[in-house]
Order: structure tokens, then C-alpha cells, then sequence
């Protein structure tokens, strides 16, 4: 290797070991924290996920903790009892080269108290972890489990097949009897990393005869996920999505689906809690006195978008389980917010989060306790039910806090930025109208920061074009310095369109801070965070605004900081990848290299295979409706706005990082971009992986950001 690779390579080595959060919960009482860690398996070529518990005095002090992490890597979902009696666990082992064995496994505090084969058993296909449907919950009595799986496909076989005298006596009924000519129908999936999710079902294992059965009663055409018992435990809640087959649309990431929040009894009796049609919904939650809250927008438009916290009341819900004709009564306890409002401690600019805490209800279980992103950080806030009171309870400090569980007052969060690796923290909930006096206390050792990340400066930048009419003027970005004097800058936009950058760790951001880059990373108009009227300024903009704030960002940046302004640099993903594509093409003379992950290039194109072909109609300011032709004018609209329009003009070195399975942005977009490139002269490299949109396998991660930076350097060189 040559020592400027060498020197990326020690770099990302350095910075994989630093593990990260990826959960956490308290006990019954407050006083056991259980926190789950995630680092990068160089060797293995996968991440390890570790337990690490730690427990706590009357002060918050640690006075126990674990000797050393325990591998959890093979556990799909994991689930403590209401009273802390059992522990279950569904674990997934590999069973030869392709094949694979699903267990669950229930611990007592002394031993193994049920082990059951769920693949032998056969009653259901794999179980779901995922983060949209993948639940496992205990009933209140802790005789019961329930969770989310694939729907057994009914067996079929070829019309004409020789088979034994006797083998029709044996081919059993129902769901079991073999079905010709059906093995070839197609079934629609969720899309992209929710491959083979096609239909779930609600699974309930009863633990004294170690029984394992589908419950029946969802309606055919929705998928049920995120269950729990409710807490007489004669019922359960979840959410359920419209299948909306054959033309399903990609679930993961997209909160505008249409969808439901449901009870089931376990007679087979199904009531929809919500609106059955014209809003989705997420995370549901009972508070003690048995009223449920939820996270709820309106279907359709931007994937991503502010959401109401609501809430039903005990009574509401008994009267909907009486009648299915009961008009729902639901309470807004924060609604929509389009700019921002005024709130005990600062500003408040809406819910922007796919769900709410496990455990996130006060003792009293009048507060609620989530978080939400706020410009250019990860807040938590408490919402005070009765008087609407919402309080800021993050550190006092830069950066990025989320709750991870509230027990018994106790607050549980992880907290770090840019320059500091996530790090646990404890604090008493304090009483109402005292939130703002919370006093967070550090759990366990800080991770060792990388000698000269500490160094780096983060400045936040609230950005507005002037003499612009449009409704929406302003913006956000992050500039992290350079580690040298006049350095090169990574000109950073965000994917989605509508998600944002916040001030948290993240090894991309450190690796360009330790191998002496700058970067600013852009929350441009349409970005979550900042009201939902800069959300939905975007849509029929695209390749036009966003590209203007991206521009206006790195000028400014040039303007007021040491940078190289021959050195700057395209970095982007997704919509990101959208944008640096536009920008090489816009302003062909001002960037001098770029990198691309799953870029769209030519949403026209897109829009017809990729698994979320509303995406490409709604940002390009088209009605999404698969019914009716396919218009010239909706084509040409989408066409126009793409960055395929500006090829001709790029002149920047470009490398392309696409994923062969990629469902979201399908690997030929990039390809004809390469292709584009090359024909007009422009250097250009392609690197594909065996990976979906995200590229965040082990080792597509590790090549694409090793050569992505070498590629930088390399042409910053000429």
C-alpha cells in the first residue's frame, strides 16, 4: 500500500474500535441500568454487539457495573419482564452455510427456564427485528409473548409432478394442502433492507405449555408490527399498514404511509384506534391509567415530515371496542408546528422522530418524555399532559441527546457530537414545573477521544438568502474545521431530502476531520427540524433550492474560514448524491472532485423501479396516483429537475459507490451517470457492492469510505 492509503487505513482502524449505543433500559426501580453497545468486527467482518449493566445508589452513582461486555451478536430481540422475573430472548444461529435455526429463550434469574425451536415448530416463517415492524413484548401476568413474523406462504407445486401411490392421503388440510399452479404468483415485499417481508402476522407464545399460535382477526389487506400487550393484558395494540398490493410501496424511512393503530382481542375481535384512512401512525404507547398516546401526520407527501403527538383516552378506547361505528375522539397534546413556537426554555420546532422511548411516562404518569430534532441537534423534551408545558431537559452543552427509558423518574439518555463518542447519562426527573433544573450524571467511563479530534471546531451556521421571495428563507448547516491551515473542504448535503444533519458522532465526520479536511454538512430548505413549512417548501423545488443553500453554504463557509478554496470537495448520498451531481453540473468550475453513493440521477427514469415511485412524482411536484396514464408533462417535469440535464457540463473526477441490491436508488442510475461521464471525458470510477442503499455492510463500508478519501486526495493532488 502506499502511505497515503496506509495512513486512511490507520485512521479508519482507529476510529472503528469507538462502539456506540444502540439501546439501553432501566429496571422496575431505576437503580439497574442495561446498555447495549454496537462496534465494528474488522476481523469478523461485522458488527459485535455487546451488554454492559451497571447499578446504581440512591444518588445515581454507579456502585456495580459488569466486569466485562457480553456478546449479544446473535440475538434478533430481547425483552425483560414487567416485574424483572424473566428475560426473553429470540436467537437466531446459523445452520450451515445458508441455512439458519430461530430460537426463543426464556431466562429466570437463575436459569434456562423454556427453550423453543420456532423453525421447527414451523408455524411461521423468520421473525422480525426490524425497527419498523420487530417487536417483542411480555404480558402483564409474564405468562405471554408476542411478536411479529412472516405469514407461512401457503405450499404450491407445478401442475404436472410425478408423485408417490399414496401421497394425497398425506398432504393434510388448510393451510397445509399443496396447491397447484400458485408457485410462480408474485407477492410484493416492503422494499428496501425489509426484503422478503411480505405479509406478518401476530405471534403469541403462551409459556406454560410452551404453545405457539398465529392470532387471526387482522384484515387481509394490512400488515400488523410494533405489538404490546395492553395493560389488563386482555388485548393488544400495535400499528397496521395498508398492503396495498401489487404495487406496495417502500416502508423504511417513510413515515407518510398509510396506516393504522389497532386492538385485538384474542378472540379474533379487530377495532382500528385510529383513523382507518388518511394518516399514518407510529409508536404506540399506554400511559398508566390505560390511555394510549401515538405518533400521527397525514399520508402521503414527503416522506418525512412533523407528526402530532396524540392521545385516547381509556374511555374512548372502551367505547370503540363496543361499537365499531364510534367516531374517534382523539386529543392533539402537540400538534403540527410550522415555523416554531415559543416553549418554558427556548424554541420548540415539532416532533420530527420515527418513535417515542420504550419507557417514556413519568411515575405520576401525567408527563411524557421524547425526542425530536432541533436545527442541527437531537433534543429530549417532557411534556407536561395537563398543562401542555413542554420543557428542553438536554445538557447544557453542543450536541445531541436522546432518552433511551424513564423508570420510576429515572431518566436514561445517551448524549454526544462531534467530537466526543456517545457516553451515557442518568438524571432524576424532576417535578413539574422544575424539568429545567435536571442534573444529568455520566454512567461509566467516557470512550478515549482519537488524538486530534478534540482539536476540531464545530460551528453551528443559521444561514438566509436575502432579497429572496421565497416563503422560506432560511437554513442550517455544520462546519467542523480542518485539522490544518487552509484546508480542504467536503462540501456535505444530507439524503432523504427530508432528514437532517445533527452535531452527534459519526465516524465519516471524524475520519475527514483526522486526515486534515474541513466539511460542512448542509441542512437545506426541506430538511426536518426547522418547522414543517421548510419540509413541504421543498417538494417541486428539487434541483433548483437545495442546490442554491448547498451553493450558499460553501460560500459563506470560504468566506469566513481558513479554507483552500481550490480544494473543495463533493460528498453526498441518495438525495445527497442528487445534489453533488447537480453541483458538479451547475458550477462545473468551482469543485474540484467528487464522491456519489447511490446517486439519483434521473428521477423520470427512477420513478418506474424504484420501490418508492411516489417519492419521485411528490418531489418533483406531481400528484402520485398509479392509476390513469403515465402523462408526457409528469415525465418531462420529473426529467427537468434531475441532475442527468447538467451532465454534459461536469468536469470534476467522479467516483460512484453503488449497492447491487439497492431496491431505493437501483445501481443503474449511477451507471448511466458513469457511463455519461466517460463519454464526455470525464474521469470517472465506479465501485459496486453487494449491499442495499444504505452501504453499510462491514465491507462496503470500510471500502467505500477508505477509497472515497483516497479518491479526494488523490485528485486534490492534480
Amino acid at each position: 500500500m502506499s502511505g497515503q492509503i496506509e495512513k486512511i487505513v490507520q485512521v479508519y482502524k482507529t476510529l472503528a474500535k469507538i462502539p456506540s449505543i444502540v439501546g439501553g433500559r432501566l429496571n422496575k426501580s431505576g437503580t439497574r441500568i442495561s446498555s447495549k453497545w454496537s462496534v465494528r468486527n474488522l476481523d469478523r467482518g461485522k458488527n459485535s454487539q455487546y451488554i454492559v449493566d451497571y447499578v446504581l445508589d440512591g444518588e445515581l452513582k454507579v456502585i456495580a457495573e459488569s466486569d466485562f461486555g457480553v456478546d449479544v451478536s446473535n440475538e434478533l430481540l430481547s425483552s425483560i419482564s414487567p416485574n424483572d422475573t424473566y428475560k426473553a430472548i429470540i436467537r437466531e444461529e446459523k445452520n450451515g452455510k445458508d441455512s439458519k435455526k430461530c430460537f426463543l429463550e426464556v431466562w429466570s434469574k437463575s436459569c434456562l427456564a423454556h427453550t423453543i425451536d420456532l423453525t421447527a415448530l414451523d408455524v411461521h416463517g423468520d421473525v422480525y427485528a426490524d425497527g419498523e415492524f420487530g417487536s417483542l413484548d411480555w404480558s402483564p401476568d409474564e405468562k405471554s409473548l408476542i411478536y411479529i413474523a412472516e405469514q407461512k406462504p401457503k405450499k404450491s407445486e407445478a401442475y404436472i409432478k410425478r408423485k408417490a401411490v399414496d401421497s394425497d392421503k398425506n398432504e393434510g388440510s388448510g393451510d397445509k394442502k399443496v396447491t397447484p399452479g400458485e408457485e410462480y404468483i408474485y407477492k410484493p415485499d416492503w422494499g428496501e433492507q425489509l426484503v422478503g417481508k411480505k405479509q406478518s402476522v401476530i405471534v403469541k407464545c403462551d409459556l406454560e405449555n410452551e404453545a405457539i399460535t398465529v392470532l387471526q382477526g387482522v384484515p387481509d389487506d394490512l400488515c400488523p408490527g410494533q405489538v404490546r400487550f395492553s395493560p389488563d393484558g386482555k388485548g393488544i395494540v400495535g400499528v397496521a399498514w395498508k398492503t396495498q398490493d401489487p404495487s406496495r410501496l417502500g416502508l423504511i424511512y417513510c413515515t407518510n404511509r398509510e396506516s393504522q393503530i389497532f386492538w385485538l382481542t384474542f378472540e379474533g375481535v379487530y377495532r382500528s384506534l385510529s383513523k382507518s384512512s388518511g394518516v399514518s401512525v407510529l409508536s404506540p404507547r399506554f400511559l398508566p391509567n390505560g390511555a394510549l398516546v401515538w405518533l400521527q401526520r397525514g399520508s402521503g407527501g414527503p416522506h418525512d415530515a412533523c407528526h402530532q403527538l396524540v392521545k385516547l383516552d381509556r374511555d374512548m378506547i372502551e367505547e370503540i371496542l363496543k361499537s365499531e361505528q364510534s367516531e374517534i375522539k382523539e386529543t392533539i397534546l402537540i400538534d403540527i408546528v410550522q415555523t416554531s413556537i415559543k416553549i418554558s426554555n427556548g424554541d420548540f420546532f415539532g416532533v420530527y422522530t420515527h418513535n417515542l422511548p420504550a419507557k417514556c411516562v413519568s411515575a405520576d404518569g401525567k408527563r411524557i418524555v421524547f425526542n425530536t430534532v432541533k436545527q442541527v441537534e437531537v433534543n429530549s423534551y417532557v411534556m407536561d399532559m395537563e398543562s401542555g408545558v413542554i420543557t428542553n431537559i438536554s445538557p447544557q452543552q453542543a450536541g445531541s441527546c436522546s432518552v433511551l427509558s424513564v423508570r420510576s423518574d429515572v431518566v436514561l439518555a445517551t448524549f454526544s457530537n462531534i467530537t466526543t463518542p456517545g457516553q451515557l447519562y442518568v438524571a432524576k426527573l424532576p417535578s413539574p414545573g422544575s424539568e429545567h433544573t435536571i442534573q444529568w450524571k455520566p454512567v461509566g467511563i467516557p470512550t478515549p477521544i482519537p488524538e486530534g479530534l478534540g482539536n476540531a471546531e464545530v460551528k453551528y451556521m443559521y444561514l438566509e438568502h436575502e432579497n429572496c421571495d421565497d416563503d422560506v428563507k432560511s437554513f442550517t448547516a455544520i462546519y467542523i474545521s480542518g485539522s490544518t491551515e487552509k484546508c480542504p473542504l467536503v462540501v456535505w448535503p444530507h439524503g432523504g431530502p427530508h432528514s437532517a444533519f445533527v452535531n452527534a458522532f459519526a465516524l465519516e465526520t471524524a475520519m475527514f476531520h483526522l486526515l486534515g479536511f474541513a466539511s460542512v454538512q448542509i441542512n437545506y430548505r426541506g430538511s426536518i427540524g426547522n418547522g414543517d413549512s421548510s419540509v413541504r417548501f421543498l417538494p417541486q423545488r428539487i434541483g433548483r433550492v437545495d442546490v442554491i443553500d448547498c451553493k450558499m453554504a460553501a460560500d459563506e463557509v470560504i468566506k469566513y474560514y481558513s479554507i483552500d478554496e481550490k480544494k473543495l470537495c463533493l460528498f453526498g448520498g441518495s438525495h445527497g448524491g442528487f445534489l453533488v451531481a447537480h453541483l458538479s453540473g451547475q458550477y462545473p468550475d468551482f469543485f474540484k472532485v467528487t464522491v456519489s453513493r447511490n446517486p439519483v440521477i434521473d428521477i423520470s427514469s427512477m420513478a418506474s423501479v424504484s420501490d418508492i415511485p411516489d417519492w419521485c412524482y411528490v418531489e418533483a411536484g406531481i400528484d402520485f396516483n398509479q392509476s390513469g396514464p403515465v402523462t408526457e408533462e409528469a415525465l418531462l417535469s420529473m426529467r427537468r429537475c434531475s441532475p442527468i440535464v447538467h451532465v454534459h457540463k461536469v468536469k470534476t473526477p467522479t467516483a460512484l459507490m453503488l449497492g447491487s441490491v439497492d431496491k431505493r436508488v437501483p445501481a443503474y442510475q449511477g451507471l448511466e451517470y458513469a457511463k455519461r461521464l466517460h463519454a464526455n471525458g470525464c474521469v470517472c470510477r465506479v465501485f459496486m457492492y453487494e449491499d442495499n442503499h444504505a452501504l453499510r455492510t462491514q465491507s462496503a463500508e470500510m471500502d467505500n469510505l477508505i477509497n472515497g478519501v483516497e479518491w479526494f486526495l488523490t485528485h486534490l493532488k492534480n
